[in-house]
């Protein structure tokens, strides 16, 4: 809203959000815990606002780093936080002492967790597995030696074991995620054999969650769809038939700055990459690609303004852009424009946003800026 002090700004919607949890819970069924997932700021949506509007609707928060947990916190939540990302062995002491669950995956950080760690202080940690993504993970040749050197610190408690898919999203063939969940399978295994009984075994993103019943365990990751964000077009495909109904919680907003008429032929913003093809109307946007608005989308973009689309002329710039208003009736400075979003009964969806980047609606909402103000809204 203008009345955030910005010029530009994105609401988050509370109702879509909950509604979004809700539906999630409801398909994954009961006794699967819901962990949701507002690591880099709640993918573009603001974590504290993310936290405040829906997080009675999760059971666990999952973060990257110390840093989001801490967020999670001054966000008001006591729910446990996992974080999924790397820690530095120098802020290891202040995660445990805060009760923060970590992931491990290597001996050095065991190691590292069990001098931060006290028996009256354990370390909660759950075992990432490495199961054909080759990124974090424990090989299985090598979980047994890292089982046996867990078993030497009382004061870490295998809290949770874990893995992630890499090939659930964009296919419709399950075959290799069905060869990592057989992978998993045989660690989790190997883990309770060793004597340790975790509590929660989490191994679905929001693709696998909304499609395969037997990837969820006791809980599952949930994030872009929390969002109300199809993980892909193959995910939304395949789930066509589930009933499973998704709310996009945000809009990205801004003000027109300025409005000019130009004849046909003026160039447009630097490099003179375009010029007008028509004598025009044009519109200043105070917003760029500082803002999150990406180059990208220099004679592509499009906005809405007074229920037009509207197209970006030229590059964009680092703090502004340009747009052809020719033909939209009463655009003047002040005039609302949506950069991602509903106005009026038409949409500018991030899927078709990151179709015009060559890339996926991750990023297109990640990559807003977190300086810009999120403002809850019904």
């Amino acid at each position: 809203m203008v009345g955030s002090g910005s010029k530009t700004w994105v609401e988050v919607s509370r109702s879509a959000l909950r509604s979004n949890a809700a539906a999630l819970k409801k398909a994954v069924g009961r006794g699967v815990k819901l962990i949701a997932v507002v690591k880099s700021n709640a993918y573009g949506h603001g974590l504290p606002e993310t936290v405040k509007a829906g997080g009675d609707q999760a059971d666990w928060f999952a973060v990257d780093s110390t840093f989001e947990a801490k967020a999670v916190r001054r966000a008001g939540s006591r729910k446990p936080v996992l974080i999924l990302g790397y820690t530095p062995d120098w802020l290891l002491r202040d995660a445990v002492r805060q009760g923060f669950s970590l992931t491990a995956y290597n001996p050095e950080t065991i190691r590292a967790v069990a001098r931060a760690a006290t028996k009256a202080r354990p370390a909660k940690v759950h075992l990432k597995m490495e199961t054909g993504t080759s990124r974090q993970g424990i090989l299985y040749d090598d979980l047994p030696g890292i089982l046996k050197l867990i078993a030497k610190y009382p004061q870490i408690r295998i809290e949770g074991v874990s893995t992630h898919y890499a090939n659930i999203e964009d296919t419709t063939d399950p075959a290799y995620a069905m060869r990592q969940l057989k992978r998993f399978q045989g660690s989790l295994d190997l883990v309770r054999a060793a004597g340790f009984k975790p509590e929660i075994v989490h191994t679905a993103c929001s693709a696998a969650a909304i499609l395969y019943p037997q990837t969820r365990f006791s809980g599952v990751r949930t994030g872009i769809a929390l969002y109300g964000l199809w993980p892909s077009a193959s995910t939304r495909q395949s789930a066509s038939g589930s009933g499973l109904k998704l709310r996009s919680a945000l809009t990205w907003k801004t003000i027109v700055a300025q409005v000019k008429r130009l004849p046909k032929g003026t160039p447009i913003s630097y490099g003179l990459t375009e010029r007008l093809r028509r004598d025009s109307t044009v519109a200043v946007l105070p917003v760029g690609y500082w803002d999150g608005f990406d180059r990208g989308f220099s004679s592509v973009g499009q906005v809405l303004i007074n229920g037009r689309r509207a197209k970006a002329l030229g590059r964009v710039c680092m703090n502004m852009c340009v747009v052809d208003v020719t033909g939209i009736p009463g655009v003047r400075p002040g005039s609302e424009a949506v950069l991602l979003g509903r106005q009026r009964g038409l949409a500018i969806t991030a899927e078709e946003a990151a179709e015009r980047l060559g890339t996926i609606n991750y990023e297109v909402v990640t990559r807003i800026n977190p300086l810009i103000p999120r403002v809850l809204v019904k």
